[in-house]
C-alpha cells in the first residue's frame, strides 16, 4: 500500500541528536516550575528546580559534543536553545526571587533586580565572552549561584546590595572567570570544590536555610574560591599547566 505523502525514514543519528535538543529544552519547564515556586514564595522548592536545570544544563553539552549535534542537524541552534533558557534560570529567575524575598529591602532589592537583568542581557550579546581556555571574560552572570549564597549567609541588606553591585560592575571587566568544566588547567581541583559546594548547597536547601555557622562558611570559602581562581589563573598563567 502506498502511503499519500511522501515518507523520507529520519535516521537513527538525526533521532539521537534531535533528543539532546529535548533534553536541553526540559530546562525551560523546570524554569517555569521555578517561577511558579517563587511566585508563591516557596524558595527552597524554586531553588531545588534551578539545581535540576542546572544539572540538565551541565550534562547536555558534553552529550551534544559527543553525538555531533551541530554536524547532524545543522539548521537547530543548540547555542541558541541553551542561551534562552540560560537566561531565564541564570538571572531571570534569581533575580526575581531577590526581588519577591524582600532580601535587601524596598527599593533596594526592585534596583538589584533590575540591575540584574539588564546588564545580564547585555553580556549575553557579547561574542567575546569566552576566552581560548575557555574562561568567561567577566562576572558570567551565574546569579543563581550568586543569589543562592545570599539565601544561605543572609548579610545584611547593605553588604547584599554592594555584592550585587560588585558582580554587575564585573561583568563589564576582562577579568577570568571559571568554567568548572570546560577550562582544562586545574580542572580536577575545580570540580572538586564544586561538586563539594553542590553538595553543602544541597544540604542547605535540606535545612531551609536554617543553616548552622560551619555550613555558611562552608559554603561562602566554596563559592568564593569558584568566584576568584579564574582571575588567579589569569595572573600567573603557569598554574596548573604541566
Amino acid at each position: 500500500m502506498k502511503l499519500p505523502f511522501k515518507y523520507r525514514r529520519v535516521p537513527y543519528a538525526e533521532i539521537r541528536a534531535f533528543s539532546v535538543h529535548i533534553l536541553t529544552a526540559s530546562g525551560s519547564f523546570m524554569a517555569f516550575l521555578a517561577l511558579v515556586a517563587a511566585a508563591e514564595e516557596r524558595f527552597v522548592d524554586m531553588w531545588w528546580w534551578l539545581a535540576v536545570a542546572m544539572l540538565i544544563d551541565g550534562i547536555d553539552g558534553p552529550i551534544a559534543r559527543k553525538l555531533n549535534v551541530k554536524e547532524v542537524l545543522p539548521n537547530w541552534s543548540g547555542t541558541m536553545l541553551d542561551n534562552v533558557i540560560d537566561y531565564v534560570t541564570y538571572v531571570l529567575i534569581p533575580a526575581f526571587a531577590l526581588y519577591q524575598s524582600g532580601m535587601i529591602g524596598e527599593p533596594l532589592s526592585f534596583v538589584a533586580a533590575g540591575l540584574i537583568v539588564v546588564s545580564s542581557a547585555i553580556y549575553y550579546a557579547d561574542m567575546g565572552m569566552k576566552t581560548d581556555e575557555n574562561f568567561f571574560s567577566g562576572f558570567p552572570v551565574v546569579w543563581n549561584m550568586l543569589v543562592f549564597t545570599l539565601f544561605v549567609t543572609n548579610p545584611s541588606e547593605i553588604v547584599a546590595f554592594l555584592i550585587v553591585l560588585a558582580a554587575v560592575f564585573m561583568t563589564f571587566l576582562p577579568i577570568n572567570f571559571l568554567h568548572p568544566v570546560r577550562v582544562v588547567r586545574l580542572r580536577p581541583v575545580n570540580l572538586t570544590v564544586f561538586a563539594v559546594w553542590s553538595v553543602l548547597s544541597g544540604y542547605a536547601l535540606l535545612l531551609h536555610f536554617q543553616s548552622p555557622d560551619w555550613l555558611m562558611w562552608a559554603v561562602m570559602l566554596t563559592g568564593a574560591y569558584l568566584f576568584v581562581i579564574g582571575g588567579i589563573m589569569q595572573l600567573f598563567p603557569g598554574l596548573g599547566r604541566r
